[in-house]
């Protein structure tokens, strides 16, 4: 049965993708003990969100900088321990031209194109990261920025995530989204248009007008 349509797919990376819990939660225990700030607090928000939005909201202003961020971002880029591919991801990018999606994240693009490599996942010809957007997701910013450099409105995409932030900027994007509950429940997850529990619950058949997810 047909879920859903459109011409490309945007997948998020992190809860998409790949697992990168055991990384991520390791660098923010560290950075939550040196700055004072309850780690489990942070591990419930910082999913889908920019770093530096993350930060923001535990640090006040005049006792964080752009160097707080990158301090994070370099320790998770020198720990890829127990970076895995998520079910089914493998087989739906294999079936997918390398023009037919695009990689859209939180994360700074060196540190996704490390963890995709990690996880054995392919690279994508186009990566829309961090450093890429002035507001982070749930904005719709980089949602409409990749649409646009693949050539299609963000209404003709299908939003591929795993968090309520990154399905928020699916949304305001315009964008039909697909949500899987890897790292949230589905109730968090309310917003998308689907919620399946991973990606080895569809398949996607590429068509002349674009692409169909099947479950």
């Amino acid at each position: 049965m047909a879920l859903l349509q459109g011409k490309r797919i945007l997948f998020d990376i992190d809860g998409t993708l790949i697992d990168s819990t055991a990384t991520v939660e390791r660098s923010w225990d560290i950075w939550a003990a040196e700055y004072g700030v309850d780690a489990q607090e942070v591990l419930k928000v910082c999913h889908g969100r920019r770093t530096e939005d993350t930060v923001a909201q535990f640090v006040a202003a005049q006792h964080r900088s752009a160097a707080t961020a990158r301090q994070l971002e370099l320790q998770e880029q020198a720990d890829l321990g127990g970076v895995t591919a998520l079910p089914g991801a493998a087989r739906i990018l294999a079936a997918l031209p390398p023009g037919h999606w695009a990689a859209v994240t939180s994360g700074p693009r060196s540190l996704m194109a490390s963890r995709l490599v990690a996880a054995g996942l392919p690279e994508p010809q186009l990566l829309v990261g961090a450093e890429d957007v002035s507001i982070g997701k749930p904005d719709p910013e980089s949602y409409l920025k990749a649409a646009a450099a693949l050539g299609f409105a963000a209404q003709e995409c299908v939003v591929v995530e795993d968090a309520p932030a990154g399905v928020g900027a699916g949304r305001a994007a315009g964008a039909q989204v697909l949500a899987l509950t890897t790292t949230h429940a589905a109730s968090e997850l309310a917003a998308a248009d689907v919620v399946v529990a991973d990606l080895s619950c569809v398949r996607v058949e590429v068509t002349n007008d674009g692409v169909v997810l099947i479950s």
